[in-house]
């Protein structure tokens, strides 16, 4: 596995880019729209573009309490179903199995560490 991203829970999108921007010299790679999600998501990054982070709004949620930030974390898999399949086999929680979200390339999918954390798994493929 390869660690692809954290993502964080943001309350408002263009004043955090800012301040990841101006204020800590990330780049901006890309912003998007997820509809079926009702989220927005931005993808920063530092100059050897070592990690990302995800920066994800949440439309309609009005309150947020401590540690809700952490939105996720992201690891890159070759066999997306293969990796799914040994995670239950061991009693790991799969939280969503498989999936493509619109307009995405690849396959993804949500499983659980033993506190809760979301784990993002995003099978190889296209960027």
């Amino acid at each position: 596995m390869k660690f692809l991203h954290t993502s964080i829970t943001v309350k408002d999108m263009d004043t955090t880019i800012n301040f990841y921007t101006k204020r800590l010299g990330l780049k901006l790679l890309r912003r998007r729209e997820i509809p079926e999600n009702n989220a927005e998501v931005a993808f920063l990054t530092d100059e050897e573009h070592s990690s990302e982070l995800e920066l994800t709004y949440w439309r309609g949620k009005s309150s947020y309490e401590e540690g809700d930030q952490l939105d996720h974390l992201a690891f890159e898999v070759e066999d997306l179903d293969k990796v799914i399949r040994k995670m239950k086999e061991e009693g790991v929680e799969v939280a969503k199995e498989p999936y493509t979200l619109k307009g995405g390339s690849r396959r993804l999918a949500f499983i659980r560490d033993p506190n809760g954390v979301w784990i993002e798994l995003i099978e190889k493929g296209v960027k």
